[in-house]
């Protein structure tokens, strides 16, 4: 039987205030921008040669497919375009705030002048606040499986720049070959310098890389699918109210759960777990939040009041400073009560 075609959004989740926390920059990059940048570096190439590097059959092709699309950003002005193309679609989106996870282990494995880089996205935030009224803060992502000296140095350049607007770090990457307990030095170190932390835990691998990264005293989770195999994981999860960084589609897209239907989001949600959603890679997986938000209404049968809760939860699992994050649940629930 042929399933129900997908809804667009609905008007409600179009204008729900939303936070994203979950969103790679590099991710995000539409095809037609980088077929600019590859103009504007003089290289020939087509709109279908650009789109070759998005496809992807499982999470390795994926990975793969990222590393691809990375390789296209080169200058400072590449990711200020990135930068403000990214805040521009978030204001369509209604996405008051999001912290966005730059890959600066990628940038610096490939020799990249990383101070340089940085300046091109502060650019481009700054332009973007500006121009669209977003509110940005950068996460810096180290690569697992480059190990964990590399992802000191991703770190230092995070301690550089904390006060620019860089709150957080995290590791992404393949779990099955970096296990969390390599990072336990670095992340203390980031912690002790202020930093908010965050892992990608549970996508690829099982419960034990959920525990870990809360060993690792990660604030939020990203994905976090394999907690569902764990009762006593559900359970601390819950008691400790530690946010979930739940992405529909990507997990779909990249073979990790078979179908939105079989998604544990609504179990998750059901046990008492506060999940937020997000796009992870939207370029990449062609979708938006108000998408997520929509597939989540239809998969599940969240109610409306539902939505605006998991709407709600995006403000309050952000690393926004307190008297902030004050401010846009207010203007969130002034919205909500319309």
């Amino acid at each position: 039987m042929p399933s129900a075609p997908e809804r667009a959004p609905s008007s409600l989740i179009r204008q729900l205030p939303k936070a994203e926390l979950h969103l790679h920059l590099e991710g995000a990059v539409e095809p037609s921008t980088l077929l600019e940048l590859r103009q504007r570096h003089g290289d020939r190439a087509t709109l279908a040669e650009i789109e070759e590097l998005y496809r992807h059959a499982d999470f390795q092709g994926f990975l793969l497919a990222f590393k691809n699309l990375t390789e296209q950003l080169r200058t400072a002005d590449d990711y200020e375009l990135i930068t403000h193309r990214l805040m521009e679609r978030l204001k369509n989106d209604n996405v008051l705030h999001a912290e966005v996870y730059v890959s600066v282990g990628v940038c610096l494995w490939r020799k990249q002048d990383f101070a340089a880089i940085f300046e091109g996205l502060e650019r481009g935030r700054a332009r973007g606040e500006r121009d669209f009224g977003i509110s940005l803060l950068w996460i810096f992502d180290a690569v697992r499986q480059f190990g964990a000296d590399a992802a000191q140095k991703v770190f230092d350049y995070a301690v550089q720049y904390r006060d620019r607007n860089v709150i957080g770090v995290g590791i992404g990457g393949d779990e099955q070959k970096a296990p969390p307990e390599l990072f336990r030095g670095v992340y203390a170190y980031a912690e002790d310098h202020g930093l908010r932390l965050t892992a990608h835990a549970g996508e690829t691998a099982g419960p034990e890389s959920i525990w870990g990264a809360l060993n690792l005293h990660a604030e939020r989770i990203g994905h976090g699918l394999a907690a569902a195999q764990d009762p006593d994981l559900i359970e601390e999860l819950a008691y400790r109210q530690i946010p979930l960084e739940v992405s529909l589609t990507s997990n779909v897209r990249t073979g990790l759960v078979p179908s939105i239907a079989e998604h544990p989001a609504k179990s998750f949600f059901e046990q008492g777990l506060m999940i937020i959603l997000n796009t992870d890679d939207p370029a990449m997986f062609s979708t938006t939040l108000s998408r997520e938000y929509q597939l989540a209404q239809d998969a599940f049968g969240f109610t409306d009041e539902h939505l605006r809760e998991l709407a709600r939860n995006s403000f309050e699992a952000s690393f926004l400073p307190a008297e902030k994050k004050l401010e846009f649940l207010n203007q969130f629930d002034a919205a909500a009560a319309r």
